[in-house]
C-alpha cells in the first residue's frame, strides 16, 4: 500500500475508534452533543428562541451552524451518529488538503500526528464544537501564506464558532507580511456575521459569549485550580467540589477563589498581550514567517489554555493545528512539542473519561494523573516560548557576522 493510502486507511481507522468510544467508555464523553447541542438546535428549528440571537448564550453565534447542519444527516442513526459523521467530513476535507499526493516528508509526519492525536485524546475532541473548529483552522493555517483572504475567512468563521482560533489569527497578523489583508478579511468576515446577526435582532446578545466566560468560577480541571483540587483531595474543609448548573461544569470552591477567578481573565489577557509582543518584537527584528509562525501560534494556543480557569478536556484539540503546521514547515523542531502533546492528550483521555469519577471526589490519584497533565501542559507552554524567543534574526545574524 502507497504511504497515502496508508494514512488514509488509517484515518478510517480512527476516526471510527474515536466515534464508537463516545458510545463505550464511561462518563459520556458524546453527552453534550445529546444534552445541549440537539435541544438548542431543535429549540431554533421549532421556531423558539435562537440561542445567541434571542438570549445571551455561552458560544459565538456561529456555534449553532454545526448543531443545525447535524440535523441533515439524522436519517444515518439519530443525532449523536449524525455529528460524528458531521466532524469526520471536515476532518477529511481538511485531512486532504494536508496530506495531497503523499510526496511531502513533513506533510505525511503532520497527518501521521493529527491521528496518533485524536487517539490519544479520545472521544471529546470529537464530539465538542471544537471538533468542528479544528479542521477549519488547519485548512485556514495550509493556506495562510498563498492565499491570506480564503485562510483569514475560514480562520475568522471558526472563531465565531469558538473563540480559540482568534489566537491563530493574532499570531498571523504578528508573523505574516501580508497582515493587512488578513486584518481587513478577519475584520468583513466578522462584519458580515455581526449584520446578520443584528438583522436577526440579536444585536444585543452579539457579544454575550465574552461575558458568559469571564463570569465563570474556576473548572476543575483547569491548572489554576489544582490547589483548591489538592485541599479537597487530603481532607481539608476549606475546599470543595461543586456543581454549576447553569454551564453544566464541576468547579472548586475555597478562600479566594473570587478573587482568582476575576483576576484570571486579565491575567489571561496579559500573557497572551507579552507573547504577541514577543513575537512582534522578533518579527520587527527580521524573523521569517516559517520560523516564527509555528512556536508563536502554539504559545497563543497554550496561554488560551493553561491561563484560564475553564480547563474543559477538549481544549487539548486546540493543539492539532498549530503542531500540524509546525510539522509541515519544520519537522525537526516541530517533532519535540508534537510528542509532548500527544503524552498531555493521553493523560486528558485518562482523566476524562477514564478517571472522571476519581477527579470528582477528588481520589488522590486521579487528581495527580490530572496534575501531571496540567504541568506537561505548562512545561509545553515554556517550550513554545522559549523557541518564539529564540527565532534567529537577521538582526542576530547581522551582529554574529560582526
Amino acid at each position: 500500500m502507497s504511504r497515502r493510502g496508508m494514512l488514509w486507511a488509517g484515518f478510517a481507522v480512527v476516526h471510527v475508534l474515536v466515534a464508537t468510544a463516545g458510545f463505550v467508555l464511561p462518563n459520556q464523553p458524546m453527552g453534550d452533543v445529546y444534552l445541549v447541542y440537539e435541544p438548542w438546535s431543535l429549540q431554533a428549528l421549532s421556531g423558539e428562541s435562537i440561542v445567541g440571537v434571542d438570549e445571551a448564550w455561552v458560544y459565538p453565534q456561529l456555534a449553532l451552524l454545526p448543531m443545525l447542519a447535524a440535523h441533515a444527516l439524522t436519517w444515518i442513526a439519530g443525532y449523536e451518529v449524525a455529528w460524528a459523521v458531521l466532524v469526520t467530513a471536515l476532518d477529511a476535507a481538511a485531512f486532504a488538503m494536508l496530506v495531497g499526493a503523499a510526496r511531502s516528508r513533513g506533510r505525511t509526519t503532520a497527518a501521521a500526528f493529527w491521528l496518533v492525536f485524536a487517539v490519544a485524546l479520545g472521544p471529546v475532541g470529537m464530539y465538542r464544537l471544537d471538533g468542528v473548529t479544528v479542521p477549519i483552522a488547519v485548512a485556514g493555517l495550509l493556506w495562510l501564506v498563498r492565499r491570506p483572504v480564503i485562510a483569514a475567512i475560514l480562520l475568522t468563521t471558526a472563531t465565531w464558532i469558538k473563540v480559540w482560533p482568534a489566537a491563530l489569527l493574532a499570531a498571523a497578523v504578528v508573523a505574516l507580511r501580508r497582515r493587512l489583508v488578513v486584518l481587513a478579511a478577519a475584520a468583513a468576515t466578522s462584519a458580515v456575521v455581526l449584520g446578520a446577526i443584528a438583522v436577526l435582532g440579536g444585536a444585543s446578545h452579539a457579544f454575550g459569549f465574552v461575558a458568559g466566560q469571564t463570569g465563570r468560577g474556576l473548572q476543575i480541571e483547569a491548572p489554576v485550580s489544582g490547589w483548591f483540587l489538592w485541599q479537597v483531595a487530603t481532607g481539608s474543609a476549606d475546599a470543595a467540589i461543586v456543581y454549576d448548573r447553569d454551564i453544566l461544569t464541576f468547579q472548586v470552591q475555597g478562600p479566594g477563589v473570587d478573587a482568582i477567578s476575576a483576576a484570571m481573565t486579565p491575567l489571561l489577557v496579559l500573557v497572551a498581550g507579552a507573547v504577541v509582543i514577543l513575537g512582534a518584537v522578533k518579527m520587527w527584528r527580521g524573523a521569517s514567517f516559517a520560523a516564527l509562525f509555528p512556536p508563536l501560534s502554539l504559545a497563543l494556543v497554550l496561554t488560551l489554555i493553561v491561563v484560564n480557569k475553564v480547563g474543559s478536556p477538549q481544549f487539548l484539540a486546540w493543539l492539532i493545528a498549530p503542531l500540524v503546521l509546525w510539522l509541515v514547515v519544520d519537522r525537526r523542531r516541530g517533532v519535540g512539542p508534537a510528542a509532548l502533546a500527544v503524552a498531555a492528550a493521553g493523560l486528558t483521555q485518562v482523566v476524562y473519561p477514564l478517571v472522571y469519577g476519581g477527579i470528582l471526589v477528588a481520589e488522590p490519584v486521579s487528581v495527580a494523573l490530572l496534575t501531571l497533565r496540567n504541568v506537561l501542559l505548562v512545561v509545553l507552554l515554556a517550550w513554545a516560548v522559549t523557541r518564539t524567543a529564540r527565532v534567529r534574526t537577521s538582526v542576530a545574524v547581522t551582529v554574529a557576522a560582526t
